[in-house]
């Protein structure tokens, strides 16, 4: 079984469909979305998207996860698209921030956790008890080391946790932490992940091939710029 793993889409819906291109959802296949759908250029279209894959293979093998924004937009802070814009759709808006409330904040394998931005580590086994709701969605200290499953995580773009403001791929610690928010909005890339079952390893998808994911080496974090 293949599992596969986006987050922060931010309403690019051609890098999306790009990646969307790269998955086979035959069989017992998974995609697991770690949330930030909204709040970019078609935000409507990206939300139309994953809902009918969820329609098509279920929400057992299309399993979206809650983000920042869509909690912000649960609380009444922010609505999907601007009131002010012509693209604003009350009907839509109402839809989606029903379908938001539903959303899990993690989702859990015999092997990873896969989360919008990260959970209570120094707790171990117990993460699941004491790691808070703003953890989940909003923890931007990254962690890096060993930890008791693997963390797919996205929320803060790879150039930031690299240093490299070059760098919009999958940031690998070399242990146990997978981080896959590579700031779509501004690179127009976005990573996908894929966890082989049968061969226990991850691989980054490309139209080329599924590379085997690799350390991080810094090769350029002189160059990032705060």
């Amino acid at each position: 079984m293949k599992i596969y793993a986006m987050s922060d889409i931010h309403g690019c819906i051609a890098e999306l469909d790009e990646a969307l291109s790269l998955i086979d959802l035959s069989g017992n296949n998974m995609l697991i979305l770690c949330g930030d759908y909204i709040h970019g250029y078609d935000s409507y279209s990206v939300l139309d998207r994953i809902t009918a894959l969820q329609e098509e293979y279920g929400n057992d093998r299309v399993i979206a996860l809650m983000g920042n924004h869509e909690k912000m937009v649960i609380d009444g802070e922010m609505s999907i698209v601007d009131k002010g814009t012509p693209l604003y759709d009350e009907e839509r808006e109402a839809k989606y921030a029903e379908w938001m409330q539903s959303l899990p904040r993690y989702y859990e394998t015999e092997k990873q956790i896969f989360v919008h931005a990260g959970i209570c580590e120094e707790a171990e086994e117990l993460w699941q008890w004491s790691t808070t709701d703003d953890e989940y969605l909003w923890q931007f200290s990254k962690r890096k080391g060993r930890f008791c499953k693997d963390i797919i995580a996205g929320h803060t773009g790879t150039s930031t946790i690299a240093r490299n403001r070059h760098f919009h791929d999958i940031y690998y610690d070399g242990q146990s932490h997978y981080y896959i928010d590579g700031s779509t909005r501004k690179s127009h890339k976005l990573p996908v992940l894929m966890y082989d079952t049968d061969t226990g390893r991850y691989y980054r998808m490309t139209r080329q091939a599924a590379w085997p994911v690799i350390a991080y080496e810094p090769e350029y974090s002189s160059d990032y710029r705060f």
